[in-house]
């Protein structure tokens, strides 16, 4: 396991597109000749993974993850959950902030239920990707602390994947250590020790609306059916 980063100088993306290309461009040689299976996390990675499937050549899916948000400041975050009852909880955090168990099952409980929700508006009747022996390249438009894509992680192990790869413009330096443990391969754009935040790095960081996600899903089935 390992992580790898690209020879840029720190900078911000234009968009999620452009950082998508880039980061196909780091993806490619690392998989070269092996089964192939993009995995986005909704809704900024799918942008950002319609791109890296495309320089693959390889299917797009998405792989639904919620954060565990504190009721009391919901973008601060204690764990997420995932596909497959797959909870990942930062203890420290709950510690710190209090939060009793009983809270922790009321939010996973609520946080699942939207989960399903987004996985029935996404995929419609559409079955997920085949995964058991290939290499599944996960993608977000940033990692800060690392739980959502934890929790993405701990759910492929579930799966009879070959190989776990986390892809992603930009991480927080200190994150990407401990997704090394998780991940068979950790490639990133950039490694900030300074993250701020994912959208400090992009020119234009404007939300992704679902219809965006189902769009951009569908375009790529499609070019990779012409590629066929």
């Amino acid at each position: 396991m390992g992580a790898m980063t690209a020879a840029y100088t720190l900078r911000r993306f234009r968009d999620r597109h452009e950082a998508g290309r880039l980061l196909g461009d780091l993806v490619a040689p690392e998989v070269e000749g092996e089964d192939v299976v993009v995995l986005a996390l909704p809704r900024g990675g799918v942008e950002v993974g319609y791109e890296v499937a495309a320089r693959l050549g390889a299917p797009l899916d998405v792989l639904l993850v919620r954060k565990l948000g504190v009721p009391w400041q919901p973008e601060l975050a204690f764990g997420a959950i995932a596909t497959g009852d797959v909870v990942v909880i930062n203890p420290d955090h709950v510690s710190a902030l209090g939060i009793h168990q009983g809270l922790i099952r009321d939010v996973v409980t609520r946080e699942r239920v939207e989960l399903e929700n987004r996985e029935r508006l996404y995929r419609r009747d559409r079955k997920p990707e085949r995964l058991t022996g290939k290499t599944v390249v996960v993608v977000d438009d940033g990692i800060a602390t690392g739980y959502t894509v934890r929790a993405a992680l701990q759910s492929l192990a579930k799966r009879g994947v070959a190989r776990r790869i986390v892809a992603c413009p930009v991480a927080a330096a200190e994150t990407v250590g401990g997704l090394e443990d998780e991940a068979d391969l950790v490639l990133c754009l950039e490694t900030p020790v300074n993250f701020l935040a994912v959208g400090a790095w992009y020119e234009d960081f404007q939300p992704v609306s679902d219809d965006e996600v189902r769009r951009l899903l569908a375009d790529a089935r499609e070019a990779l059916e012409h590629r066929e």
